[in-house]
């Protein structure tokens, strides 16, 4: 993916987590520049009360949105109108909610049908439908934690074992882990090179793509190519000098 130069952050503040905010805006960065920053709640709100600081060190516009009717908020309305009015000014690349809410699906996937780049930042309980209504999501369990691969943990407690041993006993094999496999493999049908490899950066663009919510560190390792390295009997990787100080690296399934 392309760095993004024009990214819109916006936050529903009764869907997300304070203490991750910082981070949030640490992921996207990584992805380019954040131009908008808005946070949407009733600040009147005793839930809400710790985020004024917080919003004022970090540059972020808090919107206030009143609830008209008793126990029912009107924050994710307003965020969406906001949404619309941002998108139809044309100036922006990126769109990013930070929201845990599915009804936020159907703004993703307008802003999805108008060509910008759509991300979702959330908790893991977030339903299915929100999350691939994104090109990415991101969940909020997975920021500020610390990514050693479960090949070095197991490498640790088992250093009597073979590293084919460890990855075959030690590694998640849930649906979850197993659907990864599969994306793995249809990814190098598809975009092999002549000698049999696939770029794992072809491939994790294609997982992306097939699944928004793909994150290594859902599964523990801080990147791709860490994960498919814990997995030597389905796997082979190579490792070459691409352009300047670049090192490609390639899997082949076996």
């Amino acid at each position: 993916m392309k760095n993004l130069e024009s990214i819109v952050m916006l936050i529903d503040a009764d869907n997300t987590q304070l203490s991750k905010l910082e981070a949030v805006i640490q992921e996207i960065s990584a992805k380019g520049r954040i131009v908008v920053k808005r946070a949407y709640g009733n600040w009147r709100k005793e839930t809400l009360k710790n985020w004024e600081e917080e919003l004022k060190r970090l540059a972020i516009k808090a919107e206030q949105q009143f609830d008209y009717v008793s126990g029912k908020n009107a924050t994710d309305m307003a965020l969406v109108i906001d949404t619309l009015d941002l998108l139809h000014r044309g100036l922006y690349d990126a769109f990013v909610i930070v929201a845990s809410d599915s009804d936020y699906t159907p703004l993703a996937i307008k802003l999805h049908e108008s060509g910008v780049y759509v991300m979702g930042v959330g908790e893991k309980t977030t339903p299915v439908a929100f999350r691939n209504a994104c090109d990415e999501f991101v969940f909020l369990e997975n920021l500020n934690k610390t990514t050693d691969s479960h090949q070095t943990k197991a490498a640790g407690k088992n250093s009597g074992k073979k590293e084919t041993e460890i990855a075959e006993t030690e590694e998640p094999q849930g649906d979850e882990m197993r659907e990864i496999h599969k994306l793995l493999r249809i990814a190098w049908d598809k975009y092999q090179e002549n000698d049999g490899y696939v770029n794992v950066s072809s491939a994790g663009q294609y997982i992306k793509r097939a699944k928004p919510d793909f994150d290594a560190r859902t599964y523990g390792f801080s990147k791709l190519p860490d994960l498919i390295e814990a997995f030597p009997r389905k796997y082979s990787i190579k490792r070459y000098k691409g352009k300047g100080t670049v090192t490609i690296i390639a899997y082949k399934c076996q």
